[in-house]
């Protein structure tokens, strides 16, 4: 199960209800952090999620209001012994801003930390996920993300039971899509499994519409995109590099995305009842998120 804990929705400025931009990713045994803003490790705390769940942070960019929770959360992890490397990936000159960001603060205490600077396409694989990232158009160089459970076989109780495949080794063999022999007899792995495709997350950044949002929403189970404003200040939007969520919406559709999480509001938004209306007249399946709220997959 993959659950999700908006740690901040609000855009450059949080506001009394919403912080800056932070989403949590939980999955399995894998705690993965998409963006840092200011004040994230005490949402953390509000959402009850243990600093040392997280094993992986993503940066879509470098604005501030995406990294300045960085120093504070990395301090709190050393206070905490945290005993585990943390693998951070992120645009090119990541590596560059942290070398800046542990010149301008004292870190009594140091954790091991793994900077990868990444490019267009696959950049993790385990056997359980892979973490994909696709450039988008914000000024500087920019990350959406995707994260793509792989397909898992499941056993079918009632078929192995008619064949007497006792548990065991050979059970194991069929779940990982292998044919055995059992008492002489050739079993197919396709005839006693079933395929349980994997889900989808798509994680779209700050960014003007782009054939990458496309990517990232195509099927998705899930898509986080950013609206930081109503279709009424289109033109607002561009200047800024931002999308609305009409924009959002469309391309939810278009992408054959299944739910639509709207985030990055614009201070200006006292209630985002605008923004859902905007949305859900191209997009019925679409939600505004909140702080601390979470979904599960």
């Amino acid at each position: 199960m993959i659950e999700l804990t908006f740690l901040g929705t609000s855009s450059m400025v949080p506001t009394k209800e919403r912080n800056q931009s932070a989403l949590f990713m939980s999955y399995e045994t894998h705690g993965i952090l998409v963006d840092c803003g200011e004040g994230t490790q005490r949402q953390l705390k509000h959402a009850n999620i243990s600093l040392t769940r997280i094993n992986k942070i993503l940066i879509t960019h470098w604005h501030s209001d995406h990294v300045l929770g960085l120093p504070g959360l990395i301090q709190s992890l050393a206070a905490s012994e945290y005993g585990k490397t943390l693998e951070i990936y992120g645009p090119k000159n990541t590596k560059k801003q942290f070398e800046h960001l542990f010149q301008a603060f004292v870190f009594d205490r140091q954790i091991d930390l793994k900077i990868t600077e990444i490019d267009e396409g696959m950049f993790f694989e385990n056997k359980e996920f892979g973490l994909h990232a696709y450039p988008l158009k914000h000024g500087i160089e920019t990350f959406g993300y995707v994260f793509q459970e792989k397909d898992k076989r499941r056993i079918i109780l009632s078929k192995v039971k008619t064949k007497g495949i006792p548990e065991g080794p050979l059970l194991g063999k069929l779940q990982e899509g292998k044919n055995i022999t059992y008492k002489g007899k050739k079993v197919l792995a396709k005839d006693v499994t079933r395929v349980i495709k994997g889900k989808k997350i798509g994680i779209i950044s700050d960014t003007l519409p782009c054939n990458n949002c496309n990517k990232i929403a195509k099927d998705a189970d899930l898509l986080v995109c950013e609206s930081t404003y109503s279709s009424k200040l289109k033109e607002k939007s561009e200047k800024y590099n931002h999308m609305t969520a009409k924009d959002a919406a469309l391309i939810a559709n278009n992408a054959g995305a299944k739910k639509l999480v709207l985030t990055h509001f614009s201070a200006r938004y006292k209630s985002v009842l605008e923004l859902s209306d905007d949305a859900e007249d191209y997009f019925p399946n679409a939600v505004c998120a909140f702080d601390l709220m979470k979904i599960k997959v």
